[in-house]
């Protein structure tokens, strides 16, 4: 925000200075000026000020702030300082930004996330949360400085999560300390259903999300990818945004106890079906025991695809398949 304040002069030495020498341009007064200094000169507030471009001025405003100063007070100056020919060029004030190097509060958590990950290798900055318990909006460092900021000493428990930093900020006044203290929480993304799913539910990829939790809310056995998961069945009611384990899925079931299916036994040459009835519920590859419905016999058999089981070619039992005797 401008600050509606006159910026503080120096005082500027009259010289017994040589006239100005007409230059072929007329300096022209800038309506606005940003600049890295502590103080303003000719050269800032006017265009083609030739050998009086780095007489000062007015000392800058504030690191990151603005001030605004009456045009005809600049005017003033620069000619006492012996650019005759400077005016107001029809500005009524000119307008001086003090650029910085501003950090504010997401600034300072990044900076303090890869300050304490860089002291734990199993840790990426992204893994901690930040929370400061106080600490300013800003910080205002000198953008010209070759550290800024620097971390001089840190303070962390890993076990609580408390933390405090000591940082060293080179300012407008040269480097002061500032302390930063707060909690890094560690979090974890996780599998999680975008929306319940009952149980016996078939899991489609849609279904799922990832979750951003607290680490120490997370089991060990939860999933952090969604491979391997997908066409599976919830044993159980599952709500949503809560983290899964792959206990919490099977393989859907495709023929249930009692069911009637088709029994299937190929060899080269021939291929024999017949009907039968599940003795046990299965999913796809599971070996159930079927009952052939002519024979009554029990055989056991691999669950191919919904209604149907393939007897195993190593099978001994081919006769029960038409209802005849071994």
């Amino acid at each position: 925000m401008k600050r509606l304040l006159v910026l503080v002069g120096l005082a500027v030495t009259a010289l017994a200075a040589p006239a100005f020498a007409q230059s072929e341009l007329r300096p022209v007064l800038r309506s606005e000026i940003s600049t890295l200094d502590q103080i303003v000169t000719v050269g800032d507030f006017y265009t083609s000020a030739g050998e009086f471009a780095q007489v000062p001025l007015f000392r800058s405003p504030d690191l990151g702030t603005s001030g605004n100063v009456p045009a005809e007070t600049v005017a003033r100056r620069a000619r006492a300082a012996g650019l005759i020919t400077a005016g107001t060029d029809g500005l009524n004030e000119v307008v001086v930004h003090r650029r910085a190097d501003v950090y504010d509060l997401e600034r300072l958590k990044d900076l303090a996330s890869k300050t304490l990950a860089g002291r734990d290798a199993s840790l990426a900055p992204r893994d901690l949360e930040i929370t400061f318990y106080r600490a300013p909006s800003q910080i205002h460092a000198n953008p010209s400085s070759q550290e800024p900021v620097v971390v001089d000493r840190v303070l962390w428990s890993r076990t609580d999560g408390r933390f405090t930093l000591y940082l060293s900020v080179d300012g407008a006044r040269g480097r002061s300390s500032v302390q930063l203290t707060g909690f890094a929480r560690e979090m974890m993304d996780v599998v999680a259903l975008a929306r319940p799913l009952n149980r016996g539910g078939i899991l489609k990829a849609g279904d799922l999300t990832t979750v951003r939790l607290p680490r120490l809310q997370v089991a060990s056995n939860a999933l952090v990818s969604s491979e391997d998961i997908a066409g599976l069945a919830a044993r159980s009611n599952l709500r949503a945004n809560s983290p899964l384990t792959r206990n919490d899925f099977e393989r859907p079931v495709i023929i249930a106890r009692g069911e009637k299916v088709t029994v299937n036994f190929e060899i080269p040459g021939m291929k024999l079906t017949t009907r039968g009835q599940a003795i046990d519920s299965g999913a796809k590859g599971d070996v159930i025991d079927i009952m052939n419905l002519d024979s009554r016999r029990i055989i056991p058999a691999i669950v191919t695809s919904r209604g149907h089981v393939r007897i195993a070619r190593s099978n001994p039992v081919v006769a029960s398949l038409n209802g005849g005797n071994q």
